[in-house]
């Protein structure tokens, strides 16, 4: 029974279709008819994990969303400018057109004082007012990851810092792009049709709908088993995990589809329940992550 509800061709429809939206980019680029767009990378209050995330994937990868499809304007963690030329660097764009991704969430107790992104003619500047400038100026804010989205891990209880999600401190709409971390192929994804189209089909809490329009449960290669009510009491069987506190039925992703590591494997392929790290109020709202009835 095992594998009934892992479509291959629809698997491989989905890998293919993220490739032809950045090819047809690059296409479009490379023969003058699209300008190549300005892309701030805005790191706030987090782990580094998207970045991480995005230097960890594959075709394509990191570089060539740097070097082919934007002017990479700037990330506090991947310039090679530091200090008050890198801070320079973030401010001069403001005026131009660029893209804004977020990463990390805003803190915002007294006034964002609780987080110094750098100095700017002569004044501390905190990642709230960071994230205020160049949110307005911005043709589009893509959050990248929970904490950009609404807050995160960031502001997982007790949340000192008081973190929230990049569209609590800018007045406009936020493609996000929730996952902990977000999957490179999202954002490469996101960052294409943005190049092509403008704004892709959202869901109702503004994420793409190419990349979240189904559960997890919807495409799990263990659904069968849930069907048949035959379920794991511990981590290694090769059974449906619902009954270990899996949270794939209220987790929109393409995870079983799209995996990870250069698409060659995922949570739940390794006897691991999803956690649900993609959806809304992760962490605090899918714990416990491991149940066990007793």
């Amino acid at each position: 029974m095992k594998g009934e509800h892992a479509s291959c061709p629809f698997q491989e429809y989905k890998l293919k279709e993220t490739t032809h939206l950045v090819s047809r980019a690059m296409e479009e680029i490379g023969s003058r008819k699209l300008a190549k767009p300005n892309l701030v990378w805005l790191e706030l209050n987090g782990c580094t994990g998207n970045t991480i995330s995005l230097l960890d994937g594959q075709n394509p990868d990191f570089q060539y969303l740097m070097t082919q499809m934007t002017n990479f304007i700037y990330s506090n963690s991947l310039i090679a400018s530091e200090g008050a030329e890198a801070m320079d660097q973030l401010f001069d764009i403001i005026g131009d057109e660029y893209i804004l991704a977020v990463e990390g969430a805003v803190s915002m107790k007294d006034n964002g004082l609780y987080h110094i992104i750098g100095r700017h003619e002569g004044k501390e500047v905190t990642g709230l007012e960071a994230a205020v400038r160049l949110g307005e100026h911005a043709s589009h804010i893509i959050a990248v990851g929970d904490c950009a989205s609404y807050g995160g891990v960031s502001a997982a209880r007790p949340n000192p810092a008081d973190c929230t999600g990049i569209s609590d401190v800018v007045n406009r709409k936020v493609i996000k792009l929730t996952g902990c971390p977000c999957h490179p192929d999202w954002l490469m994804g996101t960052v294409a049709y943005l190049i092509l189209y403008g704004e892709p089909p959202l869901d109702d809490m503004d994420r793409p709908l190419m990349f979240y329009g189904i559960t997890i449960h919807d495409r799990c290669p263990r659904r069968s088993y849930f069907d048949e009510g035959i379920f794991a009491t511990k981590l290694g069987e090769e059974t449906c995990m619902f009954m270990l506190g899996c949270r794939g039925p209220v987790t929109q992703t393409d995870c079983p589809i799209r995996k990870w590591n250069g698409h060659v494997n995922w949570p739940i392929g390794d006897d691991t329940p999803c956690i649900g790290c993609a959806q809304f109020g992760f962490p605090d709202a899918m714990e416990p992550f491991i149940t066990y009835d007793t």
